[in-house]
Parts: C-alpha cells; sequence; structure tokens
C-alpha cells in the first residue's frame, strides 16, 4: 500500500507524494539545460512532459504566420464553425484544437476569446511585442495557476506542477477562507507567492494588466412569459448542449448518476441522443447508513442504461484520503472527494467520457440557498449582518475562527475583505446573487476543479453540461422565481425534462448526498484522527489551537451535528500540506 505510513497510528507523517508532471511554461531566463524544454526563446521556454515517442506536441502550437506560440489544454464544441470563419474546410483540417485557437488569435486577437465554446487554460507568447498572456475560460472548468516573486515567473495547469518553484509559506488569508468554506475561493492560493487565474479573464504580462472578456451578469428577459416557455428554452438548449458533450455515436459514455433531478436528467439526455452503450455509476456506504440507491436505480432502469454499482466502505475513505488530496491543485473539504476518484476509476473500467449533473443547484436554485433567503426577511430580527449570514451558511467553521486559529493568525485574517462582498452587495436580484456566487466561487474553485482533477487522475474526460458557459448565460437571464420559490427549487429545469423522466423523480425532495463523516470519526476513524491532528509535529500545528480540535473529536456539545465534517474538512488539510510538502 503506498499509504502504511499514514495508517501507522504511532507515525501519521505522510511521505511526499510524486505526481506526473504536466506542461509549463517559464517567464524569464531559464538555463539552456533545463529539462524537456520544447520551445524557447530568450524570455519564455515551454516545458512540455515527455514521452517515448518524443514532447506532447499538442499542448503546443505556433500560429500559421509563426508571431504566436500557444500553449495549453483546450476542447470546443464549436470547431466546425470557427473553422469555416477562418475559410477552412473541417474535413481538411489536419491541425489540434490549440493550432485551431492559435491561428484564430493570429486572425483576431483578444476578441477571439468571445468565440471559443468550450473549456480551456491557454498561454499565448508574441513574438513581435513581447507579451505573455495567460487565458482561462468563462465558467472555470480549466485552471491556470502562476507565481507571484522571482526574476522567472512560472506557469502552469496544476497548482502540485509549480511545487519546486515556491516557497512553502501559507497565504493565511486563504487557509481562513478554507476553513470557512471547505475550498479557496477568489485568485488566492494556499501557497503565498502563488495565484489562480481567474475563469474569463486574461492576465497580461509584463504590465500585470487583468482584462475580462466576459462577465456573469443578471440579465432577466421575457419576465411576462410564464414558467412553460422558460422551461421550453432551456431544454433546446440542453438537448443541444449535451449531444455535443458526447463522444463519437460508437463509442461508449458514462454518466454518474446520484439519483438526484441533475444527474437524472443528464442521464435521460444522454440515453435519448447517444446510441452506444451508455453506463450510470452510483455509490452507497454500506449497509449501516442510508442510500440513494432505490431513485438511482429507478432511473437507470427508466433510461436502460448499464448500470453500475460501487460500495464504498469506511476503511476506503480513510486509506484512500492521501491519495485524492495528492490529485488535488488546492485542498477541498468536501467529503466526496475521495468518493469521486474511486467512482472514476470504476467508470474508467468501461467509458473514457463521463457526464454529470454539477451545475444543477448553482445554476437553478438550489436548496442550500433557502438559509439565506430565510436572513434576507429576517436578518433585521437576529442581528445577523448578510456576509456573516453567508458564511454561516457554508455550515464549516466561520463560527469557530476566533478559537480555532491561533491569536497571531486570527489577528492576520481578522478584518482581510472576502471576494465574496461585490456579489453580495450588488445590484441584482438577492437570489441571482447568490446565484452568481455559487457559479463563480463554488462553481470555480470547488466543483469544477475537483472534477477535473479527479476525473483526470481516473484517465477519464469529465464533463458537466449544466456548467456550460451557454447554460450558466441562461440561467442569469430567467426570471428568479422560476427558479428558488419557497419550498420549490428548480422549479425550470424541473419543467425542461419533466417529459424524460418518471414523477418519483421530478417530485422528489432534494437531499443531497450524504457522505457519512460523523459515522465515520464517531465509530471507525477516531484514534487515527487524533493521531493525524493532535500531533505536535503536524503542518497544521502551527496555525490552528488543539483545544476545539479536542473538543469535536471528543463530540462536546455537537448539537447540529457537524462535527464530522469538520473534522473531514481538517484532516483533508492536513493531509493535503503533507503530500505537497516540497521534497527536501
Amino acid at each position: 500500500m503506498l499509504f502504511d505510513a499514514f495508517k501507522h497510528r504511532k507515525s501519521p507523517k505522510i511521505e511526499f507524494i510524486k505526481t506526473d508532471p504536466t506542461w509549463r511554461v517559464a517567464w524569464g531566463k531559464v538555463d539552456e539545460n533545463y529539462e524537456n524544454i520544447a520551445w524557447r526563446d530568450e524570455k519564455i521556454s515551454v516545458i512540455l512532459p515527455h514521452t517515448v515517442s518524443g514532447f506532447l506536441t499538442e499542448k503546443l502550437a505556433i500560429s500559421s504566420g509563426g508571431r504566436f506560440v500557444v500553449v495549453g489544454d483546450v476542447w470546443l464544441t464549436n470547431q466546425v464553425q470557427l473553422l469555416q470563419k477562418l475559410g477552412i474546410e473541417p474535413d481538411s483540417f489536419q491541425g489540434s484544437s490549440l493550432q485551431l485557437v492559435a491561428n484564430l488569435w493570429e486572425r483576431w486577437g483578444f476578441e477571439c476569446l468571445r468565440q471559443l465554446v468550450g473549456m480551456f487554460a491557454l498561454v499565448i507568447w508574441d513574438r513581435e511585442k513581447q507579451v505573455l498572456r495567460l487565458v482561462r475560460d468563462r465558467i472555470g472548468v480549466r485552471t491556470l495557476y502562476y507565481t507571484t516573486t522571482g526574476s522567472v515567473r512560472w506557469i502552469a495547469p496544476q497548482l502540485r506542477t509549480l511545487s519546486p518553484h515556491r516557497s512553502s509559506d501559507l497565504d493565511l488569508v486563504a487557509l481562513r477562507d478554507y476553513l470557512c468554506c471547505a475550498f479557496i475561493p477568489g485568485e488566492r492560493t494556499l501557497w503565498e507567492e502563488v495565484q489562480e487565474l481567474r475563469p474569463g479573464t486574461v492576465l497580461e504580462l509584463p504590465d500585470y494588466k487583468v482584462q475580462a472578456y466576459w462577465q456573469l451578469q443578471e440579465q432577466i428577459t421575457a419576465i411576462d412569459q410564464p414558467l412553460v416557455w422558460h422551461g421550453d428554452r432551456l431544454r433546446e438548449l440542453l438537448n443541444q448542449v449535451v449531444q455535443e458533450y458526447l463522444p463519437p455515436a460508437n463509442e461508449p459514455v458514462g454518466v454518474f448518476l446520484s439519483g438526484g433531478l441533475d444527474s437524472s436528467g443528464i442521464t435521460a439526455l444522454v440515453s435519448k441522443f447517444h446510441k452506444a452503450p451508455v453506463h450510470t455509476f452510483s455509490i452507497h456506504f454500506g449497509s449501516e447508513c442510508p442510500n440513494e440507491l432505490e431513485f438511482s436505480s429507478l432511473v437507470a432502469s427508466h433510461c436502460q442504461t448499464q448500470h453500475h454499482i460501487l460500495e464504498i466502505t469506511f476503511k476506503d475513505m480513510w486509506e484512500r484520503l492521501p491519495e485524492t488530496m495528492a490529485y488535488l491543485d488546492d485542498p477541498i473539504g468536501d467529503p466526496l472527494t475521495v468518493p469521486n476518484l474511486l467512482l472514476g476509476r470504476l467508470a474508467r473500467e468501461s467509458v473514457e467520457v463521463v457526464l454529470n449533473g454539477e451545475g444543477g443547484d448553482p445554476c437553478f436554485g438550489g436548496p442550500k440557498n433557502q438559509p439565506m433567503l430565510i436572513n434576507s426577511l429576517y436578518g433585521s430580527v437576529t442581528n445577523q449582518d448578510t456576509l456573516q449570514a453567508y458564511l454561516i451558511s457554508f455550515q464549516k467553521c466561520a463560527v469557530d475562527l476566533p478559537q480555532l486559529l491561533k491569536p497571531e493568525v486570527w489577528q492576520a485574517v481578522q478584518t482581510a475583505p472576502w471576494v465574496f462582498e461585490k456579489d453580495l452587495y450588488s445590484q441584482a436580484s438577492y437570489l441571482n446573487r447568490l446565484m452568481a456566487m455559487n457559479i463563480k466561487f463554488k462553481g470555480a474553485d470547488q466543483i469544477l476543479t475537483k472534477v477535473s482533477n479527479l476525473t483526470q487522475a481516473a484517465l477519464l474526460q469529465g464533463r458537466s453540461p449544466l456548467f456550460d458557459q451557454r447554460v450558466v448565460d441562461l440561467s442569469m437571464e430567467i426570471p428568479p422565481e422560476y427558479k428558488l420559490s419557497g419550498v420549490e427549487e428548480k422549479a425550470v429545469l424541473k419543467h425542461a425534462i419533466i417529459d424524460i423522466l418518471p414523477d418519483t423523480i421530478i417530485h422528489r425532495p432534494k437531499s443531497g448526498m450524504m457522505v457519512p463523516v460523523q459515522l465515520g470519526f464517531r465509530k471507525y476513524w477516531q484514534q487515527e484522527a487524533r493521531d493525524l491532528l493532535l500531533n505536535r509535529n503536524a503542518a497544521i500545528t502551527p496555525y490552528l489551537n488543539q483545544l476545539p480540535i479536542r473538543n469535536w473529536l471528543n463530540y462536546q456539545g455537537d448539537t447540529w451535528s457537524r462535527y464530522g465534517v469538520k473534522l473531514w474538512l481538517l484532516a483533508s488539510l492536513e493531509i493535503w500540506l503533507q503530500v505537497n510538502k516540497k521534497a527536501q
């Protein structure tokens, strides 16, 4: 077992884990003998992984006129239309999608970004003007990180790739944000000298000018139209997007199916349009825990998919956590990380492309927004300001920060601004403010990066149709009352797919995938968690006080049964710090 050290109670230290490298760009002068340089000039070097047959050249393209060098990852749904705009017959085009982007940039420059539909993270070097641009797709499906100090600035799509080029100093504000949200929102990363490019933006060097080519905005239209009209419009778009996300017609496809509305709807649409085998994948946590197999099996039967069910044991959850954290960029304290990785590996036995239902809640009004809507009505009575209520709505460690953080850490971060404030206090309708924050932060910084990291780790292509940029834009045009109104959530989405799912699925209450971490820490992991979190050499020891952690491990005062979630968040952080420790 790779992680025997983690299981050994007397020695919870985790050895540094080496993960597969990806591409990197160095802006600045590096030694000519630096390993795996695929292309270079005086100011930049492109470092690509080396294969038996040579460099991974699909990650590098030079525009037809030779002026622009483009490095990155790109997957486009409108490649045929883009080729036609360039006057190229799609059947005659022999280049990669990256080559297409290079040629588009040479023709239209910055404006070509508005024409790209898909997911991408790009570095574009203008050899004539000596300008370097970093580009990220609108919703943040792909990630892009860069160092902020030193004579050479390093850029890569995975944070762990930059490990040799950063210090080990933590960004304390990012740590605070993680403890409140279970992910790190905004441009910060947990490393002080590394930042993440925000979705829909371009960073230009050497001036460090940031320019947005797309912004998420409320643009409510057809307010006089009924729910059925908006639902039909959404369905028409979902039909198009799902078909574009499918693999070639003769290849099987997978769907992660929980049995909830979102994943069930995607399953039904995939089954409607794909003629090759459709595989669905569901999980449960054993006989001690409730599950949703009744609903996922109902959908699989209704859609006639080849259904696969994976039992994830408490032993699996704990032992696979180090491996899972090693694949993530920033730490994510969501208990679904381990199940996502294990389910992805099961799916890879049958398919190479897997779709999911992620995005339904952020775009169409999931029930987790209801506490904030209640606060908007009764906040003046409870004397709880909107930002405080929003942070508490994550149900993590927001109220614990003064006791959990060491005094000097708390003093350093107490008054630091929050990235949510601009959207939270905008002029948009209240629900759409919440939706915007869910899409911009939880979507880009937790959900999509988790999907991307863990499906890639399982050698899968993960795709999220409900987070497609066109679906997101449309969600901001739909009147808020058709998304979440009282106890009725996602009404417009329900109407859009009402004809392809059983009534039981359409009208079932939202429950969410509940990972049994509360039971896990009470019954299975308590001693291991003590050894991990209360060890004087733990990576979190310089930042966090042990007393609240000790109380959580003893379940003292756990009125709302939230200690398990907090402990999982801390265990994930500790292990992430250990597996990302720089090699000495």
